[in-house]
């Protein structure tokens, strides 16, 4: 039997007694951080008659009503010629977008920029409403999952309709049938990748920021704020196309 060499010995922060003012603050810190994520963690419901709908699919709601209000009201009196600045700019941003996903899918990819350039305007959406004080949605397990089933699925359909349902079994052969196994693990594993990613960047920063106001809670934290509700945010929009559109392309046009 092997005994602990601090045995019979007081440790400072064991015994609540005898705890120094230092690791006492330090315990509230870390109660003060456990609070915070659990709470930021807890899905809170609405009430709509009968029906308890999840705070995150209300938001989620809400951000698509903004979308097509704000396509509506942008959209509008579009011409030909002796065009606008505002349309001049949606021009641009929509070539932009336009020529990003087609220069990553290919023009045998082009047919699903709608959608990739969809998930792009929700998750960036979802991200930058955190600068209002609301609870992002991508910060529920399950609007992270959501976006990354709906995504799997376009990416290992697009595969079938390029390869035809023989062509798409025998990717999974390749190079060798002696990875099929790993083919199809590889399958299992991108939407838990993609899901993981994004929610766990966006918890990520609320844990730092956590940590940053536990040690500057005055000035630091709101410079540190802006970072991740808009930058932080926008990078991890472009994370989650970009890498659902290289999946798309190896889906695509790998070689069987």
């Amino acid at each position: 039997m092997r005994c602990s060499p601090f045995a019979g010995q007081n440790i400072a922060g064991t015994d609540p007694q005898t705890q120094t003012p230092f690791f006492r603050k330090e315990e509230k810190q870390l109660n003060n951080l456990t609070k915070a994520l659990m709470e930021e963690l807890t899905v809170e419901y609405v009430k709509v008659g009968p029906l308890q709908i999840p705070e995150s699919v209300v938001i989620s709601w809400v951000i698509m009503v903004l979308v097509v209000l704000g396509s509506i009201l942008l959209t509008r009196n579009l011409k030909v010629d002796h065009i606008s600045k505002r349309q001049a700019v949606l021009e641009m941003a929509y070539t932009a977008g336009k020529n990003f996903f087609e220069g990553l899918l290919g023009k045998e990819g082009a047919c699903y920029v709608p959608y990739l350039m969809t998930v792009a305007i929700y998750i960036a959406f979802s991200n930058l409403i955190g600068v209002f004080g609301v609870k992002p949605p991508t910060k529920d397990l399950d609007v992270t999952a959501a976006l990354a089933l709906m995504s799997i699925v376009l990416i290992e359909g697009s595969g079938i309709r390029a390869r035809g349902g023989v062509g798409f079994l025998k990717s999974l052969a390749a190079p060798t049938p002696v990875m099929t196994p790993m083919n199809i693990l590889e399958i299992a594993i991108r939407p838990t990748s993609l899901c993981m990613r994004l929610f766990g960047n966006v918890l990520g920063a609320f844990v730092i920021m956590e940590l940053i106001k536990q040690v500057v809670p005055v000035f630091v934290p709101a410079v540190f704020s802006l970072y991740f509700d808009l930058f932080d945010g926008l990078i991890q929009t472009y994370v989650f196309v970009f890498l659902t559109s290289l999946f798309m392309k190896e889906s695509i046009g790998g070689e069987e």
